[in-house]
């Protein structure tokens, strides 16, 4: 479960009401898809709102970083903040394992990683051999820019060595933030067009506890999408398959649900 675009100390219980939905489900994996602090990542942010928000469920966390985390030099403070769970300070990018699924935590902020995001990155090459160090039947990828959105960025082709990447491994599910609002895309391949058969499902899930950006006309393949929208992403994962929702913080309505399997 999670989202990305948490905290901002002038509109704390909005973060605090998503993490109850976090709360609510005992022993629930939680990511965030960047700007845990969506201000300028101080330590006096991380310790005054994301720390009594989704800072208390630190311990379940597996955090990515955001631009906004990076407005304090180096991240600093996002680092010390997650510590071990963040992956290597200053790289911001690992994996894990969470049942038969195999989970990739990137850091799309290419500008503050070695080597940046392309193709031949120190990033791209140790995502390539991750991958083939873990053939797993089902795999996730999350970072913080999406590479497709009707949001206000439009989207971003600077991952473009991501999915690729993804793609060639059979890869299920991209998850971003950094546009705050919902939006669920049909599976699509790295130049988004339509595949149902091979094709990734990218989420965007900037809806963690900040403010509404808006959603313009619906880009290519984009099948759900909403803003405002306050809530959690929760996916459950089978062997083999995966059902997803978007559960909504009190207050709100707005959901959307399904299911996929796994290529």
């Amino acid at each position: 479960m999670g989202a990305g675009d948490i905290c901002i100390q002038s509109t704390l219980a909005a973060a605090q009401a998503t993490e109850q939905l976090l709360a609510a489900v005992p022993g629930a994996n939680i990511f965030t898809a960047g700007d845990n602090s969506n201000e300028a990542g101080s330590a006096s942010q991380y310790a005054n709102c994301v720390g009594p928000s989704w800072g208390l469920l630190k311990g379940q966390t597996r955090p990515v970083p955001g631009n906004h985390d990076y407005g304090t030099s180096g991240a600093a403070p996002y680092y010390a903040f997650y510590g071990s769970q963040a992956g290597t300070a200053g790289k911001g990018y690992y994996s894990y394992d969470l049942g038969s699924w195999h989970i990739i935590a990137l850091n799309s902020e290419c500008k503050n990683v070695a080597g940046g995001c392309s193709a031949g990155s120190a990033q791209e090459l140790w995502l390539k051999a991750d991958l083939a160090a873990h053939p797993a039947a089902c795999t996730i990828a999350y970072w913080h820019r999406p590479t497709f959105s009707s949001g206000s960025s439009g989207g971003s082709t600077a991952y473009r060595a991501f999915w690729d990447d993804l793609y060639a491994a059979g890869a299920e599910i991209v998850i971003g933030g950094h546009d705050h609002h919902y939006e669920r895309f049909a599976p699509q391949t790295p130049a988004g067009v339509a595949d149902p058969a091979a094709g990734i499902r990218q989420f965007v899930v900037g809806t963690g506890g900040s403010f509404s950006t808006g959603v313009g006309s619906a880009h290519r393949n984009s099948e759900a999408r909403k803003a405002p929208a306050l809530g959690v992403l929760k996916l459950t994962l089978h062997p083999g398959a995966y059902d997803f929702q978007f559960v909504p913080a009190p207050g709100t309505t707005f959901t959307d649900s399904g299911s996929g399997t796994c290529h």
